[in-house]
């Protein structure tokens, strides 16, 4: 007899467990995962899909040109870290031509706080750096407190001398040619001060508040190319160099504001060219001397040379993209 009540209590245990076990195994099937017919009750899910890369932009690299001439110097500063890459030698310095129009624009305006400058003035600023317009600069250079006169004691100017505390400039130093002492186009700078000088105009220091993107505007608007029809005795076309060497990848992100400098100087028989482009990721200088034998167009190709070994990823590279397998659940 008590067998008997055993053996019935022991099936009606294994019934009601089944009728427990079995919806809850239903229902770990049917969650939403998808597996009403799967096999052991594991689904498989697809992998995430990756992450989209950076946008290209250029970063610290190694550059390789097959440079003639007496001197080559290139430097990089990546705007969101301060960190300044470049040549060995980029703290060396050559004359800044009119790549220091940028900075005399700059410097006037700032000092005008929430005022607008006379037209003529306003005009003139403009001109010095859209078309690279010498006696337009020596206007706005003179409404800035400069002078031609050579400083005492072999003292940078009040213009220069601004910009060296305002940017932070280093090596940087008034022009050491006699004939030439007191010209602010013979001002000696490094690419290492001068990537510092583009992040000051960038990042408001040099023109305030007001002016900052009028002048980074017109940066972004120099005209005319190295040809000779765009090359007179007191302007130029000085569109070109570093944007040239930059694919569309970068240049469709925003505009890039440039200002390049170059001269076809007696004293020493060398072109000094100079480029410089500054955006929102990074300013970049290359500072060149080369015979006048060459043609202008020969330092702009190396300018742009130098920008497009710096372009990260190279274009046409294979991106790699790290494949992950499906996960279990």
């Amino acid at each position: 007899m008590r067998s008997r009540v055993t053996l019935v209590l022991a099936i009606t245990a294994v019934l009601l467990g089944g009728v427990l076990l079995v919806p809850a195994a239903y229902a770990r099937l049917s969650d939403g995962s998808g597996g009403g017919g799967g096999g052991g009750g594991d689904a498989t899910v697809a992998a995430p899909a990756p992450t989209p890369p950076p946008p290209p932009t250029l970063a610290a690299g190694p550059v390789s040109v097959n440079f003639q001439g007496d001197f080559f110097s290139w430097a990089l500063l990546d705007r969101q870290t301060g960190k300044i890459s470049g040549s060995p030698n980029m703290a060396a310095t050559s004359s800044t031509e009119s790549m220091l129009k940028a900075w005399i624009v700059s410097d006037y305006l700032r000092q005008l706080g929430d005022r607008e400058p006379p037209a003529a003035l306003k005009k003139a600023a403009s001109l010095a750096i859209r078309e690279s317009n010498d006696d337009a600069a020596n206007l706005v250079y003179r409404a800035a407190g400069g002078s031609y006169a050579v400083p005492a004691g072999g003292q940078p100017g009040p213009v220069l001398k601004r910009a060296i505390s305002i940017c932070g400039l280093t090596d940087t130093k008034r022009g050491n040619v006699p004939k030439y002492e007191g010209w602010w186009s013979f001002t000696r700078m490094s690419p290492r001060d001068a990537v510092r000088m583009g992040d000051c105009i960038a990042d408001g220091k040099a023109a305030g508040q007001k002016w900052t993107k009028w002048v980074l505007s017109e940066m972004s608007q120099v005209r005319g190319t190295t040809a000779d029809k765009d090359q007179k005795a007191k302007s130029g076309g000085g569109h070109w160099g570093i944007i040239d060497g930059l694919p569309k990848s970068i240049t469709a992100q925003g505009p890039v504001s440039i200002k390049n400098g170059w001269t076809r100087i007696n004293y020493d028989a060398n072109w000094h060219v100079n480029c410089l482009a500054v955006t929102g990721k990074w300013s970049l200088a290359v500072m060149l001397r080369y015979s006048i034998k060459n043609s202008l167009d020969y330092g702009a190709k190396v300018c742009a040379s130098v920008a497009t070994q710096l372009v990260t990823p190279q274009p046409g590279a294979a991106l790699k993209v790290p494949q992950q397998p499906a996960g279990k659940l």
